[in-house]
């Protein structure tokens, strides 16, 4: 009984409600004693399921990592600032969807402890759907709807033009290597439906939805029609569902410029305006923030790793230790589109970046650093997000096209070869940005030939 008194007798208090938190972002998890009084001096345990090991541990008055979950090293942070009246929040750093779930505050002092239960609950809102035409089954046209980027596990749903709920063909949704969800969804829109259908993809912890539209002009084609509208067997579907993935809707013109590249005489649709061509941009390389170990062409559409390095002037705008070089052109709004030729290149990164990157020292490839890009190297194909993202190329890019919308916040990457989507990047930019690139390196003669930025098709104002 007498010992029982000596103990400081206390409860652990967190939240009664679930804590938000964002994927990328940050959090406090908030924790304390009651009555107040110092902890200073106890065992502060956070962990998830088991007590051991923990996601953070503070002990003999200090932070102790030794016994930390590996996931979390680097990212938390035990914010001491009122410990001496019993608050020990917990800080984590750039959140994961393996964030989510509950987590338990502990204190113990002389033999005494309690404990508290919180629930994290981690959201992320994807990219916005992409939807294309994907061929045709079943007396009607199939659309495919593509999003990217949420957690947790989204709900989609195609409509038709009064709002009413159209079945799906197939759903496939299902997370990737960083835990974000992909969704895949199938409707055939018939002869007897109506043509005008949108995708529907939610975030229902968020309370929140992207949504996209497709409208298929005229009826359904019979398969005499629907011949004749193929071009050929082998690419003129792949061709539309790259323009409609581009800008959204199926833009005749833009598949136009797509098609003509391999097919001068095939049948084409019609022309639009070439203001609604505009967002090809005939993108040029700056030489003033090239590194001297690249060589550039006159025309400054051409580069590659060189054999020795220029004597060139160490600028503030000059790369100096990455091979990289920038596009002249700057983007603070709008939408834009550009292709680069890759040949057999071994290995290449393409992207975007801030203008205001630091261009010395060590460069690191990511979103939070200020780069938005995809690379080949060793063979492998990946999304520079932080962790990258493998991608599951099927044919070999020898073209890739990059699509920038600075207001969505999106950067899109298309293999031209099949008309296939990469992968979309999807943020909140600021300031000015600028076209990335890295030929990769010339060893022992292997990765020699250039990276070649395409010009703008004769249908966008420049040449085919």
């Amino acid at each position: 009984m007498w010992c029982a008194l000596l103990m400081q007798v206390y409860t652990v208090t967190g939240p009664d409600h679930p804590i938000p938190a964002s994927v990328g972002g940050e959090v406090v998890l908030p924790c304390h004693l009651s009555p107040r009084m110092s902890a200073e001096k106890m065992e502060v345990r956070w962990f998830r399921s088991l007590f051991s090991p923990v996601v953070h541990l503070y002990q003999n008055g200090q932070d102790q990592y030794g016994d930390q979950i590996l996931e979390y090293r680097g990212r938390t942070e035990l914010l001491k600032d009122d410990i001496a009246n019993g608050s020990v929040s917990l800080g984590i750093r750039n959140i994961r969807p393996s964030d989510d779930g509950q987590y338990k505050c502990f204190f113990q002092s002389r033999g005494f402890y309690e404990e508290a239960l919180l629930e994290l609950q981690v959201a992320a809102l994807g990219s916005s759907p992409a939807i294309s035409v994907e061929g045709h089954e079943d007396g009607g046209i199939q659309v495919v709807c593509r999003s990217s980027g949420w957690y947790p596990k989204p709900e989609v749903e195609w409509r038709d033009l009064e709002g009413q709920v159209l079945p799906s063909a197939s759903e496939k949704i299902s997370p990737g290597a960083d835990g974000l969800f992909q969704t895949e969804s199938t409707v055939v829109i018939t002869e007897d439906s109506n043509q005008k259908v949108t995708c529907h993809v939610t975030n229902l912890r968020l309370n929140q939805e992207k949504v996209s539209e497709i409208s298929i002009a005229g009826q359904c084609p019979s398969k005499l029609h629907r011949d004749r509208l193929r071009w050929s067997d082998d690419a003129s579907e792949q061709v539309m569902g790259l323009a409609e993935r581009q800008f959204g809707r199926p833009d005749a013109a833009w598949a136009t410029v797509f098609w003509r590249r391999k097919h001068q005489h095939a049948y084409l649709p019609s022309l639009k305006t070439n203001a609604e061509m505009s967002s090809f941009l005939d993108v040029t390389l700056n030489p003033d923030t090239a590194h001297p170990e690249l060589v550039l062409s006159e025309d400054r559409k051409h580069v590659r790793d060189g054999d020795n390095c220029q004597d060139l002037p160490d600028t503030p705008e000059r790369f100096d230790t990455c091979p990289c070089v920038l596009g002249t052109e700057r983007f603070a709004g709008g939408r834009r589109y550009w292709e680069v030729e890759l040949g057999d290149k071994t290995e290449w990164v393409l992207g975007v970046c801030r203008e205001s990157v630091s261009r010395k020292g060590k460069v690191t490839l990511t979103p939070g650093d200020g780069y938005w890009a995809v690379w080949l190297r060793d063979g492998e194909y990946e999304a520079l997000t932080s962790p990258s993202v493998p991608l599951p190329v099927r044919v070999r890019p020898s073209r890739v096209g990059i699509f920038l919308d600075y207001e969505a916040g999106e950067v899109s990457f298309y293999n031209v070869t099949d008309g296939s989507h990469l992968f979309t990047f999807t943020d909140t930019f600021s300031g000015t940005l600028l076209p990335y690139f890295y030929p990769g390196l010339n060893v022992g003669g292997t990765n020699a030939a250039p990276l070649i930025i395409c010009s703008v098709p004769a249908q966008a104002g420049g040449n085919l």
